[in-house]
């Protein structure tokens, strides 16, 4: 079964990756000097519809006149990814019940411009890979590993054996992000977008860090504490 791409920046990334194979571009017709088209040229079959014809492909979503169908993502599993060449400074985000695709996407796209490794969410209580979180990626999909598992606790135990420190983004925590040492291979769990890190999961976790903040607001969203937090693990790195 396909996958629909949808937007230009989505469909651009995943035919300049070459991660999966391309089937179809979709395009509004008499569309010209579009980057999409020149990457599809002699590559992909190219079909021209109406923008009524698009609408109703993309189900709602907003397609900027431009939809690729494409193999659909490859979901990699911990096993085989820890027996893969992991660098000794790997930072890996774990998706504690992120459920909303716009935030999973932002956080996937953070991970990608940050040189985190892959990002690992659960089989179920997740975001599904979907259009609206590809489109929300905006193409960081196709240049990440994508690692689904069954249970989150056993996989972030098996991190642990692997040599992987995991941090808790935990806006009640003592520990402030800044302060902590995150080189060397770091796991960091995000939680759901209403209830934070799960108490079990919490458990398995090495320490704990918060954000600091002093403004009227008291809280971040998922996509945002998990950027903030990456980027200070590239900023460790550097």
């Amino acid at each position: 079964m396909a996958d629909q791409v949808i937007g230009r920046i989505p469909v651009l990334e995943c035919l300049r990756a070459k991660k999966r194979t391309a089937r179809k571009l979709f395009l509004l017709r008499d569309a010209k000097g579009l980057e999409v088209l020149r990457e599809a040229a002699g590559r992909v079959p190219i079909e021209e519809c109406s923008r009524a014809e698009l609408d109703e492909m993309a189900n709602g979503a907003t397609h900027q006149g431009v939809i690729l169908e494409a193999d659909p993502l490859r979901l990699v599993s911990l096993d085989d990814w820890l027996n893969w060449p992991v660098s000794q400074d790997a930072v890996v985000v774990i998706l504690d019940g992120v459920e909303d695709p716009h935030n999973f996407g932002a956080i996937v796209r953070s991970a990608a411009a940050c040189g985190a490794s892959a990002v690992l969410f659960g089989k179920d209580r997740s975001a599904p890979i979907s259009p609206a979180s590809m489109k929300s990626a905006a193409g960081a999909m196709e240049y990440i590993d994508l690692i689904e598992v069954t249970n989150l606790v056993r996989a972030v135990e098996a991190m642990k054996k692997a040599g992987f420190w995991i941090a808790a983004l935990d806006a009640d925590a003592e520990q402030v992000l800044w302060d902590c040492d995150l080189q060397g291979r770091i796991g960091l769990v995000i939680g759901s977008e209403g209830k934070g890190v799960r108490r079990l999961m919490g458990k398995h976790c090495d320490f704990h860090l918060r954000i600091p903040l002093t403004g009227p607001i008291t809280s971040l969203n998922a996509s945002v504490s998990a950027a903030i937090a990456l980027a200070e693990c590239l900023r460790q790195r550097r």
